[in-house]
Formats: structure tokens, C-alpha cells, sequence
């Protein structure tokens, strides 16, 4: 039967080689009832077009520019897309799935974050698309909790992930 991870199901994983979740800021904040919030490293701007295709060969992502944190580890995004990526490294067994939602204050703010699936057997340091829509933008602290992951167990084990982001950022 499929579940949702609890936070004590969370915590054991925790401790789990490797564990379900490594380079966490604030394990006490960020451990929830139904999942695991992760944190801001780095907010980039996507600076070239991307394309899909049939082939995986043609596929090209768009380039990124990173943007820099002031002094107080603050920056200002006006409306608009980039790219964010998390402080955390997931790694995910081949029995549980993930999938994210933002953080309800964010989407109090007009801000959101969009993610894919994270499938089981995925390993690394994710990237996400935030999305300013408030027409005044948004003022974001580095190591922020921007977004939950909520942990699905499997009915059973599968192959896992095997794409060409295993393992990126880490």
C-alpha cells in the first residue's frame, strides 16, 4: 500500500547510509509533520532558451547566470522566472517517491515554486523554477525554507531513477 512518510517514518530514514536527506540547515525546523522542507543555496536567471525533443540527444537546457546574495545574505527578485537550488542532497530508495509543494507563506508573498517528480532511487541536489508573480517582487534570505517534499512510499520496489540528473550538484 502507498503512504506518506510521517515524521517519524522521516527521522529514521534520517539515519539510514545514505540518508534520506543530507546537508540540511535545520534539522528541528525543518522535519514536518508530512515531509521535509528544503532550503535556498542559489537563485539563478535563465539566460538562453532551452528545447525538448523526441531525442534526448537535442535536448538543451536553458544557460543559467547566477545571481549574488548581499551582505546580509538577502536578494531582491523582481517578477519574473529563475532557477533555485537547495542547500539539501535527497536521496531517495528505490521504494519512495517524492513530490513538492511551496511553502504556503511563499504563496502568500504571489511567489511559487514548480518541480517535476522526484522519482525512487533518485540521489542529488535539485534545482527547482521560482516564479515572482507580485508586480512589487520579493526580497528572499539565502537558506530560506522555500519548499515541503512529501515522501510517498511504494507498493514495492522499482528499477529507480537512472536520468541524466542522478547525482548533479552534489
Amino acid at each position: 500500500m502507498t503512504a506518506v512518510l510521517s515524521r517519524e517514518d522521516i527521522h529514521h530514514l534520517l539515519g539510514q547510509e545514505p540518508p534520506l536527506v543530507e546537508d540540511w540547515v535545520d534539522l528541528e525546523q525543518q522535519v514536518q509533520p508530512n515531509g521535509f522542507d528544503l532550503t535556498l543555496r542559489d537563485v539563478a536567471i535563465l539566460q538562453a532558451p532551452g528545447c525538448i525533443t523526441t531525442d534526448n540527444r537535442q535536448r538543451r537546457v536553458s544557460d543559467l547566470s547566477p545571481l549574488v546574495f548581499d551582505g546580509l545574505g538577502f536578494i531582491d527578485l523582481v517578477p519574473g522566472v529563475y532557477s533555485i537550488t537547495y542547500n539539501e542532497i535527497v536521496n531517495l530508495p528505490r521504494d519512495i517517491m517524492a513530490l513538492a509543494t511551496p511553502r504556503s507563506s511563499l504563496l502568500r508573498c504571489g511567489v511559487t515554486v514548480n518541480t517535476a517528480v522526484w522519482d525512487a532511487g533518485y540521489s542529488g541536489r535539485s534545482q527547482s523554477l521560482l516564479v515572482v508573480y507580485h508586480s512589487q517582487g520579493f526580497r528572499l534570505q539565502k537558506n530560506a525554507r522555500v519548499l515541503q517534499l512529501v515522501f510517498l512510499r511504494l507498493t514495492g520496489e522499482t528499477d529507480g531513477y537512472r536520468g541524466i540528473y542522478q547525482g548533479e550538484n552534489t
